[in-house]
């Protein structure tokens, strides 16, 4: 033992904070338990006690992620009311938001999730693609969305709103476009009065 006290109040969120933090700073490859031991002033081996290894971690921080980002979807879903464009036009705002905001996070949990992974890992995930599904059916049951396969519109919204935040990431486009071309993309998706 180095010295350092083993207990914290709250050391995972502690190490989820901080690995979230090196991973938008540093990169992925600079997140290590036992550099982040150091950062949060505990033992090398107290990490140990919430994550197995690296992976465990990387696994709980994607996971995270994925929650953060179902409840940015779900808090723009209760406050666009009842219209069907406006809801899409909302979720399409907030993970934007979200991939622009921690791009290097988005990164990470998409990697992550294509990897051997956790079952929580596995559910944060579904939650969230339940978040969009729901959207999705209630756009087509009440005829806003062009007729299709739910699973392949929720691939090419998801793609789409993907696409435009990489644009904005990479500096390829300027953020305050992303407003008109959310517009933009409602309106592809959707037929009728707009």
């Amino acid at each position: 033992m180095n010295g350092r006290p083993y207990h914290h109040g709250n050391l995972r969120a502690a190490l989820l904070a901080e690995a979230e933090r090196t991973l938008r700073d540093q990169g992925i490859d600079q997140l290590s338990l036992r550099d982040l031991a150091r950062q949060a002033g505990v033992s090398h081996a107290a990490p140990r006690r919430h994550f197995a290894d690296r992976q465990a971690l990387l696994d709980a921080l994607a996971e995270a992620g994925y929650q953060r980002l179902d409840d940015q979807l779900h808090a723009a879903i209760d406050t666009a009311g009842d219209d069907h464009r406006t809801r899409l036009r909302a979720v399409a705002t907030a993970y934007i938001g979200f991939a622009t905001h921690n791009a290097a996070l988005l990164e990470l949990m998409y990697a992550v999730k294509s990897g051997p992974h956790s079952a929580a890992l596995d559910a944060a995930f579904g939650r969230l693609l339940t978040s969009f599904d729901n959207e999705i059916r209630e756009a087509l049951q009440a005829g806003i969305l062009l007729p299709a396969d739910p699973d392949r519109i929720r691939l090419l919204i998801l793609a789409t709103v993907q696409g435009i935040a990489g644009l904005i990431t990479t500096g390829s486009i300027d953020a305050k476009l992303a407003d008109e071309l959310i517009a933009d993309a409602v309106a592809l998706f959707t037929h009728g009065p707009h």
